[in-house]
């Protein structure tokens, strides 16, 4: 299993993390906000906890969860947390942390252990609750089977619902990978990696090397067996350090909802815009203590406004294809055919634009206005 993260990380946030800390603090008031005021509250799983609190006083993702029980317990939606951490230095430094909610009425339990050690507990106490995990290590995580048993049996159904945010590795993917074509293979590491993925297909895609492409399949292929044996939505987000390097991770997002997923994938490009933003001040940071200006501009990958730009022609497109070929829809519950290669990538605000386009030319007489986007309605011209 993942070992926990050392003192160099812990220090401050990273890049990848203010995206992934940015993403949970968006979506997972919303989750329990939709489905805890329907039920007696939801019931929530941290599988790799890690020390809940960087060095500099700045919360990581375990002590922003607890403020979000915290203040939605405020407006009566009741949480159950579990945090579990198998290191011991790290677990030193969380359950501290997670005392002093507890000593605020937070309801949560911190275990020095392995997550799978404590599935069962965690599936008993969401009985007729929903239920969120999110599996964070640093390295492998679940063994595939162990992760579909957990989302599957009792949670199952559609409601209550479960959704799972996992961490899939692609450094751990790469170094295990890296022995097929080694001149001294470690078998028992590939076995591993035989366990998190499902099976041995994934050796035959790097047999003649790590390429990124292969890399890309491996993602493709664990995605597309984590959703057809769960029977859940799956949407699969590349996390970097910086705008020009490969991924470090995906951040995979399991749903049974349609809106789960439009949702989810709104709250993904507001999180990158927090990246962007918090990188835009990092670098500036370090000129100023430097005492430099920048010489030049790096080329740039696109920001959101000019992603959602070039967007807004490309959806009211989807969107008219959609109702030609449906009739009337509700937008939130054809997320992948709305946003099309933009889903993740752009704000539901595109939506209602794109609307507004199709009815100034006459191709819809929905005319964008009023309620939540996902539950605007777009009927074919007349």
């Amino acid at each position: 299993m993942a070992t926990g993260a050392g003192d160099q990380y812990w220090g401050e946030p990273g890049l990848p993390s203010v995206f992934k800390h940015d993403l949970l603090r968006r979506y997972l008031p919303r989750f329990a906000g939709k489905t805890g005021s329907r039920a007696r509250g939801v019931v929530y799983l941290d599988g790799y906890a890690g020390r809940g609190r960087y060095q500099d006083g700045s919360p990581a993702s375990a002590e922003r969860i607890l403020q979000i029980a915290e203040n939605q317990g405020a407006q009566g939606i009741n949480y159950r947390l579990f945090f579990y951490e198998l290191d011991q230095d790290s677990y030193a430094v969380l359950k501290p942390v997670v005392d002093e909610y507890v000593a605020r009425g937070v309801q949560a339990e911190a275990a020095n252990d392995e997550v799978i050690s404590g599935l069962g507990d965690v599936i008993a106490a969401a009985k007729d609750l929903p239920l969120f995990l999110f599996l964070d290590p640093c390295g492998l995580g679940l063994p595939f089977q162990v992760l579909v048993d957990t989302l599957t049996g009792p949670r199952a159904a559609k409601w209550p619902p479960t959704e799972v945010l996992l961490n899939f590795s692609l450094d751990a993917v790469r170094r295990i990978a890296g022995h097929m074509t080694s001149a001294t293979p470690n078998e028992t590491t590939m076995v591993r990696l035989d366990e998190a993925l499902g099976g041995i297909w994934w050796r035959d895609l790097v047999r003649h090397g790590v390429s990124d492409q292969a890399v890309n399949e491996i993602v493709r292929g664990f995605v597309e067996l984590l959703g057809q044996a769960t029977r859940m939505q799956i949407f699969a987000i590349p996390v970097r350090r910086a705008p020009w390097q490969k991924p470090v991770y995906f951040l995979v997002f399991g749903t049974r909802s349609s809106l789960g997923i439009w949702h989810f994938a709104d709250d993904t490009a507001r999180a990158t815009e927090t990246w962007w933003q918090t990188l835009d001040a990092r670098e500036a940071a370090r000129l100023e203590e430097i005492g430099q200006e920048a010489l030049f501009d790096l080329p740039d990958p696109a920001r959101l406004d000019e992603v959602e730009a070039a967007a807004r022609s490309v959806v009211a497109e989807n969107i008219a294809r959609l109702v030609a070929d449906r009739s009337a829809c509700r937008m939130g519950d054809y997320p992948a055919e709305v946003f099309g290669e933009y889903l993740g990538r752009v704000r539901e605000t595109v939506v209602r634009a794109a609307i507004k386009d199709l009815h100034a030319d006459r191709r819809t007489p929905s005319d964008g206005k009023g309620g939540r986007i996902a539950d605007l309605v777009v009927s074919p011209p007349r």
